[in-house]
């Protein structure tokens, strides 16, 4: 592939809800440009950006891929991402680094959650975006349904720019809103001009006036002439479309169909002449040796900066740190500073990555994308000068809090698998593991059940090692809630010197229910000797650990030794210890024992149209609603208080509920008693395991 300036460069993520056409985009886009001779599908498993056996396999997109397209001397970088929501890390970070975004619709299903969700990341990033109306060749498509749809959420920024020409049910042309022309395919590439259908006049006038407000609305001299009736040439027309469309204040709105290749052609001209180049938009980093900031802002005149924006790790392929220049030009010689490690890195090749195939190029320019082979980077790195030490931020990703617990199938690959997770994670930063060490049990965490799966999955066909997901065990707590008087004589005699010790201890609640305990001892004359005290509080330190009552953890108790006797000869701190071991469990199961469940603070944010069904839910969940609050786009936030072992599967229960579009977060808060049932429970499940 040629190398390509700045000024020749656009950086665009295609952004969807699942199965609306994302990766068909990318194969028609390919097609046309001459990158392919044939048109993949994802039935056959025989795409440019599905490449992975995952995504063969389930037929949708995993993994964000690369697809670098030439098109009138111009590269587009497209970033092919997936639409399942268990898969956003990868989303978030192919729009972090995009320069520009189209959401693709599908023309049958309409406006579904993930065009929400792909508008709301639009938003956050502030990228100029464009939204592409797939399946237009299908019978029960509807452009026009889509464009109310669109309106209604988002108002006057939405400006349709073509409109379909369908006959017996298929796409047949297109009209230009611009220039009010019909077009009739004769081909991919080809179109001649035809008159434009009766039925559509009113709509492409409809159609035509909100370009033309938006056009009016880029300067004052513009608004001027519209009220006076003026036209506006095309030229001015598109001059000020590229300029709205950079502000965001106006997202066009075209359509075509993937699987026929029809309409493509404009599509990649609209991007060009739509979407900025990388060196529009801004990009800040410090200087790590002056710490002050540095500017970026993908200038090729500036010292040498990248990110590492993404990680491949596969045993085949091997390891690729995705980057995107931010400043400079790279070439394939350099010597880069890892300002992130301390380290530096000895560039031996450069490479675009399109799909899963790597390809040699000489250099990149800053606002291109890129990859390095085999270098000590992780995603989230900068690479830089060590003259100019830059660091940029770090992409922020979605928090994992779906979480089950695993295992290895066979024992002695303990260490395989954590390999295995560790080489997976350098990919996804959505996914983490947790050694919970009081439960006896290791901690998965990811975006879904769907998210934990394909990582099962990935384990066994990529690094042949084998685990078992399984629910997890809640961090329960024990403590008492009344006082015990309690005697306990340790006495064992087996020729020689014997075992004696005695003590008698009251046991009762401290109020402090983040110490397990609390020793004191008021003997008064002698009867236990100083010297096992130690003894004695070892004994209750070791019971503890694991509760009498169902083997959790025990907090909040106080212990009193008050008095016992000794042995001058038999006695010891074996015996003493053995004797306060006995009186502690005694002791607690008279003083009305009880299980003590972790409590969450939970935040859901829910269109406000779910907020009576997730409310019913939490109530169900033995939940305390804390509080609403309403948020921007028609949302509530719901605050509750609800038990940790509630929580386990909100993340499937909440998206069934809310089609998707609920989102939630919880952290720690408290312990509280557990219902009488869930003890009865617990301590059955305890004496089972015995």
């Amino acid at each position: 592939m040629n190398v390509y300036t700045t000024d020749s460069i656009r950086n665009v993520v295609l952004l969807g809800h699942g199965g609306c056409g994302k990766t068909s985009l990318v194969e028609a886009m390919a097609y046309v440009a001459g990158l392919t001779t044939r048109i993949g599908k994802v039935a056959d498993g025989n795409t440019i950006s599905d490449y992975d056996k995952e995504e063969i396999k389930r037929k949708f997109s995993i993994h964000t891929s690369v697809v670098p397209i030439e098109w009138n001397k111009t590269k587009i970088n497209i970033l092919d991402t997936p639409g399942f929501f268990d898969f956003i890390g990868e989303v978030e970070e192919a729009v972090a680094v995009a320069d520009a975004a189209i959401i693709v619709v599908s023309g049958k299903a309409g406006v579904e959650v993930g065009t929400e969700k792909a508008w709301e990341l639009c938003e956050k990033y502030n990228l100029p975006r464009m939204i592409f109306v797939d399946e237009m060749d299908v019978d029960n498509a509807s452009y026009r349904q889509v464009v109310e749809d669109l309106t209604e959420r988002y108002g006057k920024k939405i400006a349709p720019f073509y409109m379909p020409i369908r006959e017996n049910e298929k796409l047949v042309g297109y009209i230009n809103v611009a220039k009010k022309a019909g077009r009739r395919f004769t081909g991919p590439n080809g179109r001649e001009e035809c008159e434009i259908p009766s039925y559509s006049q009113e709509y492409l006038d409809n159609y035509y006036d909100v370009m033309m407000e938006a056009v009016a609305e880029t300067s004052d001299e513009f608004m001027d002439r519209y009220f006076d009736g003026d036209e506006f040439s095309l030229a001015e027309i598109r001059a000020a479309m590229k300029t709205s469309v950079h502000e965001g204040s106006t997202v066009p709105v075209t359509m075509g169909s993937n699987t026929e290749v029809l309409n493509i052609h404009n599509l990649l001209n609209d991007m060009i002449e739509l979407f900025p180049t990388p060196n529009e938009k801004e990009c800040k980093g410090v200087n790590m040796k002056t710490n002050e900031s540095f500017a970026a802002d993908y200038n090729f005149a500036t010292s040498k900066s990248a990110y590492v924006w993404k990680t491949i790790v596969d045993p085949f392929m091997g390891k690729y740190s995705l980057i995107k220049v931010c400043s400079g030009v790279i070439k394939s010689d350099d010597v880069l500073y890892n300002a992130s490690k301390g380290n530096e890195e000895k560039l031996s090749k450069l490479y675009i990555l399109r799909g899963s195939k790597p390809e040699e190029v000489p250099e990149l320019h800053a606002g291109d994308i890129g990859a390095i082979g085999k270098a000590n980077c992780s995603t989230g790195d900068t690479l830089s000068t060590k003259a100019v030490p830059v660091l940029f931020c770090k992409t922020e990703v979605s928090v994992p809090y779906y979480y089950q617990a695993f295992r290895a199938k066979k024992k002695g690959e303990e260490d395989k698998i954590q390999q295995a997770l560790n080489k997976i994670m350098d990919e996804d930063q959505t996914l983490k593991t947790v050694n919970d060490a009081e439960n006896h049990q290791t901690l998965l965490y990811g975006m879904g059940d769907q998210h934990l799966a394909v990582v099962v999955s990935v384990l066994q066909e990529k690094y042949k090692v084998e685990v078992e997901l399984d629910t997890p065990r809640v961090a329960f707590r024990e403590t008492l809630r009344k006082k015990a008087d309690v005697e306990y004589k340790y006495k064992k005699q087996s020729g020689g010197h014997g075992q004696y010790g005695h003590v008698k201890m009251i046991f009762e609640p401290s109020g402090d229910m983040e110490t397990p305990y609390v020793f004191e001892q008021s003997v008064v004359g002698g009867t236990v000797p100083k010297n096992y005290y130690p003894a004695v509080e070892k004994g209750i330190q070791e019971c503890v650990a694991a509760g009498p009552l169902a083997g959790y953890p025990v907090v909040g108790v106080k212990a009193n030794l008050y008095d016992g006797s000794y042995h001058p000869v038999d006695s010891s701190e074996m015996a003493f210890k053995t004797a306060s071991i006995q009186a502690f469990k005694k002791g607690f199961m008279e003083a009305s024992p009880v299980l003590l469940e972790p409590i969450e603070s939970l935040t859901v944010i829910v269109p406000n149209d779910y907020t009576g069904d997730v409310m019913g839910d939490l109530n169900k969940r033995r939940g305390r609603v804390l509080g609403m609050n309403p948020v921007s786009g028609g949302k509530t936030e719901i605050v509750a208080d609800v038990p940790m072992m509630e929580i386990f599967n909100y993340n499937t229960d909440l998206r069934s509920m809310t089609g998707g579009s609920g989102t939630y977060k919880y952290e720690f808060a408290r312990y509280e008693q557990a219902p009488a049932d869930v003890q009865e429970r617990e301590v059955a499940n305890r004496a089972s395991e015995e």
